[in-house]
């Protein structure tokens, strides 16, 4: 049968198979869960989670043995186009000419890059492809069906996110927000330099504020305790080093979900920005419409426990597996580079890529 959702970390798996129920936004799936017709919901939704869901109920959904990484060649790459790096460093300077005009504080800008391959990918065989070592202690690889949203019969969202958006168990909730970046290099000391960089990093620092202080803000009227770290730490995947803050709450009320926190803290200002509603219009205007891309996938069970990523360094495989859209973004804060934007959106996409087989 194949698999209703699929999702590995560096020391578990879960897989859902079969399905019972869809669900196209995400208030559907709360109804489901809250009447008992759902013993889970697993699924992605979008950027705006009042938007577009692909959500269902698998037939069983729990832990197997870990997923190993796929080996063997991928299918071969016929053409991609990417945005242009000018493109999106003239982007850049826009969002930077409105955050002087005091229209936003950040923006998260993304680019993306549509790829053609020679032949279909299996979806279990890609989620292979990204299923994480035993380093990569935050991230989570995950492959989720979007038949449940309007015109996406067939597709597939697949990626491997090291931003735990929340998780929740009982009455613990737990987020671990990224935000700053600097590429990761195979030399030593240059990767050390990077990370040095990176900690003393104002701008840098600024950015990881935001989202931290979002989020704080957020659970703390739904939270009897509240416990953040004082100062972010350092985070590595194997392209890129991030800050990241733990922050760890408990609920007051346990009839909150996983699902109901994930759709409330989402999208955080680390794929959106600040303030959140003028950072949206923002990005409409000057990248266009988002869909499942800086959205959430994970999942939610009866109980209302669950875990959601920050659906990032991900694709959407088309329909007929052959196509693939995938994005990479940074967060735009007064003292931004265009040009180390740009870049760090290169080292970004190094992830999917490198999944794809595409060097």
């Amino acid at each position: 049968m194949i698999p209703s959702s699929l999702f590995a970390s560096a020391t578990t798996s879960r897989r859902g198979s079969g399905r019972t129920g869809e669900y196209s936004t995400v208030d559907a799936a709360r109804e489901a869960l809250a009447s008992g017709a759902a013993t889970a919901v697993t699924g992605a939704f979008g950027f705006d989670p009042s938007g577009d869901a692909a959500l269902i109920t698998p037939e069983s959904f729990g832990v197997v043995p870990r997923a190993a990484p796929t080996a063997g060649p991928p299918p071969r790459l016929v053409s991609s186009a990417l945005t242009p790096a000018d493109e999106h460093a003239d982007r850049v300077r826009t969002a930077l000419a409105a955050i002087d005009d005091a229209r936003v504080a950040k923006v998260v800008l993304a680019r993306t890059n549509e790829l053609t391959f020679d032949a279909p990918f299996d979806p279990v065989d890609l989620f292979g492809r990204f299923v994480p070592d035993a380093t990569a202690s935050t991230t989570t690889a995950f492959a989720v069906p979007l038949d449940p949203a309007l015109g996406r019969r067939g597709h597939w969202l697949v990626g491997a996110s090291p931003e735990l958006l929340v998780r929740r168990s009982g009455r613990i909730v737990t987020c671990h927000p990224f935000a700053g970046t600097a590429p990761r290099s195979a030399d030593p000391a240059t990767d050390r330099l990077a990370v040095d960089a990176l900690r003393a990093s104002d701008k840098d620092l600024r950015e990881h504020a935001f989202v931290v202080d979002s989020l704080v803000s957020a659970l703390a009227p739904l939270c009897s305790e509240l416990t953040v770290t004082d100062a972010p730490q350092i985070q590595s995947t194997p392209a890129v080093w991030h800050l990241a803050t733990p922050i760890r709450g408990v609920l007051a009320d346990e009839s909150v979900t996983a699902l109901d926190l994930a759709a409330l803290l989402s999208p955080t200002p680390a794929v959106c920005g600040t303030p959140r509603d003028a950072a949206t219009a923002l990005i409409a205007e000057i990248e266009g419409r988002r869909d499942f891309y800086a959205g959430a996938v994970g999942w939610c069970d009866a109980a209302g426990d669950g875990e959601w990523t920050v659906s990032i360094r991900c694709l959407e495989l088309d329909a007929a597996h052959t196509g693939v859209t995938t994005w990479a973004g940074g967060g735009i804060v007064v003292g931004s580079d265009p040009d180390a934007e740009v870049a760090e959106t290169e080292a970004k996409f190094r992830t999917v890529l490198g999944a794809l087989g595409v060097r």
